[in-house]
């Protein structure tokens, strides 16, 4: 459960789409112009991606891969498909778009004529492709991790395009100096924006590497007893001892 919070949140803030790889530009500054329109291209950005990415996942798994078609028999195990990853997935991306289109065609013809050409490009999106090649590239494991993924590399495609929508919609009224209007504006705030999207990589400590431990393990090593050698003193009967007699009386004094 750990992992799939981790992903989610690095996917989004950290991995962004636009903020960290800058894949989707040109949607991203094209129909960036009014809130309703990015907010329509990025719902169709985060269903497209949260189909693709774990349906190319499962073409990677069990048809690209090196040794992957070993479930058909022994005799395939060292067939490599690997260089038809691009066509293949661009061939499930586009049929996935063309069924957005035809949807929102249907139930929403305003929001398919403001989107115009940008929808069906969706398709060439670098972004959309970009998901699942990085889902290739970084060997997700499991099919519920490359759902995961396409949903929140979705999510953040789509906060990074209602964000800078949002702005924009605010400084068409502020006084913005004549050389910086238009794309100029866009990109300084984008940068803006990147740097602050950045930030949010403290959350995360990359849970998979070792960390040190605190205390140092003590070890201790049994050591022999030193014995210290004592000198025999030797005293020769021969000699004559003194001694002191101290009578009772001379005490008494």
């Amino acid at each position: 459960m750990l992992e799939h919070v981790e992903l989610f949140f690095k996917s989004i803030f950290i991995d962004n789409m636009v903020f960290a790889v800058f894949l989707g530009m040109c949607s991203y500054l094209a129909v960036s112009k009014k809130v309703a329109t990015a907010v329509g291209l990025g719902a169709a950005v985060i269903f497209v991606l949260a189909v693709t990415v774990p349906m190319n996942w499962l073409l990677d798994k069990y048809l690209l891969q090196d040794g992957a078609l070993v479930w058909l028999g022994p005799e395939y195990a060292d067939y490599n498909l690997s260089f038809l990853s691009f066509i293949l997935f661009i061939a499930t991306i586009a049929t996935m778009v063309q069924l957005v289109e035809i949807v929102v065609e249907k139930f929403s013809p305003s929001l398919y004529n403001s989107l115009g050409i940008f929808l069906p490009l969706i398709a060439v999106n670098c972004a959309i492709l970009g998901g699942s090649l990085f889902m290739q590239a970084r060997e997700i494991e499991t099919f519920g991790l490359a759902f995961n993924y396409g949903v929140s590399s979705g999510i953040g495609w789509f906060l990074a395009i209602l964000a800078i929508a949002a702005i924009r919609e605010k400084i068409r009224y502020s006084n913005v100096p004549a050389p910086l209007r238009g794309l100029g504006i866009t990109f300084i705030i984008t940068g803006l924006m990147g740097i602050g999207f950045q930030s949010f990589g403290g959350m995360l400590t990359g849970g998979g590497e070792e960390t040190e431990e605190a205390n140092e393990q003590v070890i201790k090593v049994d050591q022999p007893e030193m014995v210290v050698p004592v000198k025999e003193v030797v005293v020769d009967k021969n000699e004559e001892i003194d001694e002191k007699v101290i009578s009772y009386n001379d005490v008494n004094k």
